[in-house]
């Protein structure tokens, strides 16, 4: 059965950025799936990560885009922690660097989600 996780918790490490997920249940036999995805309806970039049988889905909403932003100005992955167990997200920062720059100006995903795009990203999308 797919899950969708909600990011609502960051903290950063050595100016390692880590996301937080408090959910005992989730099966800790995850993978990074490599890939993310953005969801236009619900204001939101979605990870995923691979269960073997079917996907689970990380949601980031606006209210944590500020440290998207930062993982394109820095470069770097983030790290996903679920209990004592962390998994990098790879690929993340590719892939969130390439979903920003094809949203920017692109209205098949709706203006509405394009013009918050821009307005978040706008430090990244200027350079």
């Amino acid at each position: 059965m797919r899950k969708i996780y909600t990011i609502e918790s960051f903290s950063y490490e050595n100016q390692q950025l880590y996301f937080s997920l408090n959910d005992n249940e989730l099966n800790l036999q995850l993978k990074p799936a490599a890939q993310l995805i953005a969801d236009s309806d619900d204001f939101s970039f979605i990870y995923l990560l691979d269960t073997g049988e079917f996907y689970q889905y990380l949601r980031f909403p606006p209210t944590i885009w500020t440290e998207l932003v930062h993982i394109l100005q820095t470069k770097q992955n983030p790290m996903l922690q679920v209990g004592t167990v962390v998994l990098e997200l790879t690929n993340f920062y590719e892939e969130l660097e390439m979903l920003v720059y094809n949203i920017e100006g692109n209205y098949n995903y709706g203006s509405e989600f394009v013009q918050a795009v821009e307005k978040h990203f706008k430090a990244v999308l200027a350079d």
